[in-house]
């Protein structure tokens, strides 16, 4: 793979507008190619010659000896010199060394020869990109050491929580720290000096060896707090802390004094944060009851998990950083390259040498950071386990297995047998012109199309993924999943095909059940083979065990909680993505509503279906209806009472004026009234008119007049502007979909079950290319705003005038 595409591929896909634009500065170099060939054409290769002319150039020696004038620079001889680099201070009075303001130009000193004004174009646009670069990297440490600094205050109230919860009687105020440091640093030196005298001299002990792991500490203590005896930020241990202070008790006994409180003092100056919130929290924030924010010793627990999360995100953010300065670094190296290639001369090393002096070269906070983070998550998070600290901070990306793609295989042509094999029996034995076949697709046939949906939304979701992961949109960082967690388009397409196997075997099985004379008297049997294949399906999906995916698992389950509690819980973009996702699966919860009415009153037993003659089902078939997107609407104004944003109020009317037409829509299916059909079609068109803007304004961002690329968005990740307006276009009409409710459309050779099932697949078709559209616009908006990081709330409030007491 050339370095280009590689670059590309390596790149944190919200940070692409500041990386280094290499492909820009390859076309400038291609212009100073296409200049050359015109002006000085290729000298043709004698026809006696047949090797390349390179292999007959003077030889230049084994050993190479760099001669240097003492009056050169980083350039060589001054008539050798090709670029005068230097550093510029944007502000006056700035110190030299300050990278903060330092911009980086380049004087091409060759400009007056022929076609000098491409290669001095060539520096200018390098410059800019370099200043480019050095900027918002410097921006982005900035960041990370002021999280740092956040980090270690968070650091500082969790050990004095870990000291209080281990002790619970000690009193914070009148806990005297330095004693206890005292008595149990003599304790170790008694230790010490009497391993040291039953020692011969000579010998190695662990009292000397621990001892000289003390002065490292000392060292380390020093550098980090400055002579600051008192500082609990150290990350050093009690002991160690002890054997610092008399190391150096001689020579500063009383001139310096603490400015942070005490490890168990600060316990006054911090609160819990209320991170994750629960239904209780919430009612209690609505009704305006005073919550406990004091520590909770019995949260301990929940403190170091949301701890031990920030620090694995921080982690992950500096890892992101160097990967950018590296990268970065070696597009520069690689570009000079090109042009000393291509021009003949020798400005790479000039360049570069200012390259590596600038804050992207020159900068280690963040590998010193990353040092400090992974020896404090090792010691304190990890148990001091550093195989296992490292496999958390820095875990695997999945291997896709050839296992994987054989299964997909395997299932998807048992699936396409199966169906075939349902196709010709049904065909071969005239089973839809027998009688009964209407009781059959009235009863069994909303019983197994509710596995028809979920695998063709399985299968939408996959070739989303796939689409995804294809344009480079970052869905698990959208989703918030955790890293190496994530299902990639093969495992979905596996989960679909095998569930596709599972529900035509249960067709197949049934309808082979009910056609052998052998068991064609159980009936009350023949009817539980659907049942028996939702319970599996339930098993698996509910499954505690570590088998098929189950972090994916519970992350839907998890997210499928939350909508069904809404408006209790905070709401995030996977809730209300799922949310989303189930406002397409309406038909899918109107078929388990009718697996509960079938098998649990009993009419599998006379094979029949009377549930639309109690009044209960009545009730509850326009409550599942509306339920998803009543949980939508919910969603919504919490986002507004949080955010007080209006659009989400307005996003909230669009839900509700959906829940109008499917009320309606599902009154007059149920009466077939004249003026349910009149209300019906009113607030279906207008809850469709709204829902299409919606989708295409605001979900999208489509629709611009004043879009460089007309009615679209500024930027697009798919080349071919004809997929967005087939998109629109498409989306328009599947959203009218319901006018086959309204309109009663009847086709002659199709049950008006099976017709349902079809509108109902159509609608789950838009919500696929609707997911697409919408994590792209979503993914735009992230890097536009450069976030490539998971926001993770801290466990404790700290005060902002702790460091003023002493």
């Amino acid at each position: 793979m050339k370095f280009g595409k590689e670059f590309i591929s390596q790149m944190v896909p919200e940070w692409q507008e500041a990386y280094m634009d290499y492909n820009n500065l390859k076309i400038l170099l291609k212009e100073i190619i296409r200049f050359r060939q015109r002006t000085k054409p290729l000298v043709s290769t004698p026809s006696g010659l047949k090797r390349k002319p390179t292999l007959y150039r003077a030889f230049s020696g084994l050993i190479q000896r760099n001669i240097k004038s003492p009056n050169s620079g980083a350039g060589g001889d001054m008539e050798d010199q090709v670029v005068l680099v230097r550093a510029m201070q944007s502000d006056q009075g700035s110190s030299s060394s300050d990278h903060h303001q330092v911009k980086y130009r380049t004087n091409f000193l060759m400009s007056a020869e022929e076609g000098g004004e491409y290669e001095l174009l060539y520096f200018r646009r390098l410059d800019d990109e370099l200043n480019k670069v050095n900027k918002f990297y410097r921006e982005k440490v900035e960041e990370v050491l002021k999280e740092a600094n956040q980090l270690t205050k968070q650091m500082d109230a969790l050990i004095a929580f870990r000291i209080k919860a281990e002790n619970p009687n000690i009193d914070v105020e009148s806990f005297d720290h330095k004693g206890e440091m005292r008595r149990l640093a003599s304790e170790v030196a008694a230790s010490t000096a009497a391993s040291r005298a039953s020692t011969p001299s000579g010998a190695k002990t662990p009292g000397s060896t621990r001892e000289s792991g003390y002065m490292n500490v000392i060292e380390e203590f020093l550098l980090n707090n400055g002579g600051n005896l008192d500082d609990s930020s150290a990350d050093i241990d009690v002991i160690e802390l002890e054997s610092t202070k008399s190391s150096i008790r001689e020579e500063k006994p009383d001139s310096i004094k603490g400015t942070k409180p005490t490890p168990l003092q600060i316990l006054n100056h911090v609160k819990l944060n209320n991170t994750l919130e629960t239904p209780c929290s919430t009612v209690k924030g609505i009704l305006k009851i005073p919550m406990n924010r004091e520590l909770n010793l019995q949260g301990l627990k929940k403190v170091e998990g949301q701890l031990k999360q920030t620090f694995i995100e921080f982690y992950q953010k500096l890892r992101l950083l160097k990967s950018y300065s590296f990268l970065n670094l070696l597009a520069f190296s690689k570009i000079m390259k090109k042009y000393d290639k291509t021009t003949s001369r020798s400005a790479a090393r000039a360049y570069l040498k200012m390259v590596d002096d600038s804050y992207l070269g020159s900068s280690d906070e963040v590998t010193r950071l990353m040092e400090r983070v992974e020896a404090t998550f090792i010691k304190h998070f990890s148990n001091s386990n550093r195989r296992k600290g490292i496999k958390i901070l820095r875990p695997k990306s999945k291997k896709e297995k050839h296992r994987v793609t054989f299964s997909i295989g395997f299932f998807t042509g048992c699936a396409t047998a199966l169906l075939v094999a349902l196709i010709l029996i049904i065909h071969a034995r005239h089973i839809l012109n027998k009688k009964g076949s209407s009781q059959y697709m009235e009863t069994m046939f909303p019983l197994y199309s509710l596995f028809g949906f979920v695998v063709l939304h399985m299968v939408m979701y996959g070739i989303n993924i796939y689409l995804w992961r294809r344009y480079q949109v970052n869905h698990p960082f959208i989703f918030g999943i955790k890293q190496g967690t994530e299902l990639g388009y093969r495992e979905v397409f596996l989960l679909s095909s095998g569930l596709a196997v599972l529900a035509f075997s249960s067709v197949l099985a049934n309808l082979n059940m009910e056609m052998d004379l052998r068991t064609k008297e159980y009936k009350s049997i023949t009817e539980l083979v659907p049942l028996g294949l939702f319970c599996l399906v339930l098993v698996i999906t509910f499954c505690p065990f570590d088998i098929i995916y189950r972090s994916s698992r519970f992350f839907l389950l998890r997210s499928a909680f939350h909508c069904i509690s809404a408006p209790l819980y905070k709401v995030t973009l996977p809730d209300f993505f799922l949310a989303d996702q189930l406002t397409s699966q309406v038909q899918a919860i109107r078929s388990l509503e009718f697996y509960i009415c079938y098998y649990g009153w009993g009419d599998y037993i006379h094979r029949r279906n009377t549930c639309k003659n109690f009044h209960v089902y009545q009730t509850f078939f326009y409550i599942v209806s509306v339920f998803p997107y009543w949980s939508r609407f919910l969603q919504c104004l919490r986002q507004l009472y949080e955010e007080k944003d209006p659009m989400q109020g307005y996003n909230g009317l669009k839900y509700f004026s959906t829940i109008l037409a499917i009320v309606m829509r599902t009154a007059y299916s149920m009466s077939n009234g004249p003026h349910w059909q009149v209300l019906a079609a009113i607030t279906s068109a207008i809850a469709a008119i709204l829902s299409t803007y919606w989708d295409l304004v605001i979900d999208w961002g489509l629709l611009q007049r004043k879009s460089k690329n007309r009615w679209l968005r500024d930027k697009l990740l798919i080349s071919h502007k004809s997929v967005y307006f087939g998109a629109m276009i498409l989306n328009v009409l599947l959203r009218f979909a319901w006018l086959q409710t309204v309109l009663n459309f009847q086709v002659s050779f199709l049950h008006r079950e099976a017709l349902i099932s079809i509108v109902a697949s159509l609608e789950i078709i838009r919500r696929g290319i609707w997911n697409f559209f919408r994590l792209e616009n979503e993914h735009l908006n992230n890097v536009g705003k450069f976030r490539a990081f998971r926001s993770v709330p801290l466990p404790f409030n700290c005060d902002e005038d702790e460091d003023k007491d002493e």
